[in-house]
């Protein structure tokens, strides 16, 4: 059980960005802060190789290019390399060069694209590129064989974005999608048999696979703002009713019963789809095909889809 703790507790930094810097913006440790801005980038790649440290933090220090880091990828032995709240819009294939990477983050960057060479990084645990301009995933991505934790929240992908196999990634534990423009999450979703959190918040969602329903070790799922009409009741195989699971479906456009059971609470949806009433009345929608909710919002609006002059002013 604290192993499970310690999987939650180190998730939820990782997806923050918690490091020296953002500890310093979170906290307000202005001291800490000062200290870390004046080391120049050089000084800190210097200093890793010197004492041979396993972790290189360059949060929120302007980056736009990573191969104007003088021996960045020459610290072929560093696990952990933070790069959060940069200017990045490109990642080089040298990234590859890092070999013992286990944590790389990339949350909060302007990066439109990555290179095939990522998925060289055969020992990555955990790999944030939340708050980017990723409209699509390159060949090959799912080729990370130890990647636990996948942050790609705030980005423009939908199921075309994701590479053929995509779903190899069968160790990940959390996959998170949320403010995406997903319509369909793809039935292969239920190859990813170890997740425990899965979030799909504020994409374009109409309906959800019934291969939802083998995920069996989820913990935790976040449907919350799609245009959901109905649940498959398949997805009535999974427990998210106890006081450890977290289950969120508000804001969908939700047919009659279902919503009058979401009245009821969070237990009661699952009793009710899992009832025969339910299968029956499912399998009558979708042979009736009915036109899917019009989309929520207008995402042309999103950040990442602004012009980069239009950002940075």
């Amino acid at each position: 059980m604290e192993g499970m703790r310690d999987f939650y507790r180190h998730t939820i930094n990782f997806r923050l960005g918690v490091s020296d810097c953002a500890a310093s913006k979170i906290s307000g440790f202005t001291a800490l802060r000062a200290r870390k801005m004046s080391k120049s980038l050089k000084k800190i790649v210097e200093e890793s190789r010197e004492k041979n440290l396993p972790e290189v933090d360059m949060c929120d220090r302007g980056i736009s290019n990573l191969l104007d880091i003088p021996g960045l990828f020459t610290l072929s032995n560093i696990t952990q390399l933070v790069l959060s709240h940069n200017k990045l819009n490109a990642v080089p294939p040298n990234i590859a060069d890092l070999k013992n990477l286990e944590v790389l983050n990339m949350f909060n960057n302007q990066i439109e694209e990555l290179p095939t060479q990522i998925s060289s990084l055969q020992k990555l645990k955990h790999l944030n590129l939340g708050m980017n301009r990723l409209s699509t995933l390159p060949r090959g991505f799912g080729s990370l064989p130890a990647l636990e934790v996948l942050d790609l929240t705030y980005n423009n992908l939908n199921e075309s974005s994701l590479p053929g196999n995509f779903f190899y990634l069968t160790t990940l534990r959390a996959l998170y999608l949320s403010d995406n423009d997903f319509e369909i999450l793809p039935p292969d979703i239920g190859k990813l048999a170890k997740l425990q959190i899965l979030s799909l918040r504020d994409n374009d969602l109409i309906s959800l696979p019934k291969e939802i329903g083998d995920l069996a070790q989820l913990k935790e799922l976040h449907i919350q703002g799609n245009r959901l009409t109905v649940l498959p009741p398949e997805l009535g195989n999974l427990d998210l009713t106890g006081p450890k699971q977290v289950f969120k479906a508000e804001n969908n456009s939700w047919v009659t019963p279902i919503a009058d059971q979401f009245q009821l609470g969070v237990s009661h949806v699952f009793e009710y789809i899992r009832s025969e009433t339910y299968k029956y009345l499912y399998g009558r929608h979708l042979q009736a095909n009915p036109e899917a909710p019009k989309k929520n919002a207008d995402k042309s609006k999103k950040i990442s889809r602004k012009p980069l002059a239009a950002k940075n002013k």
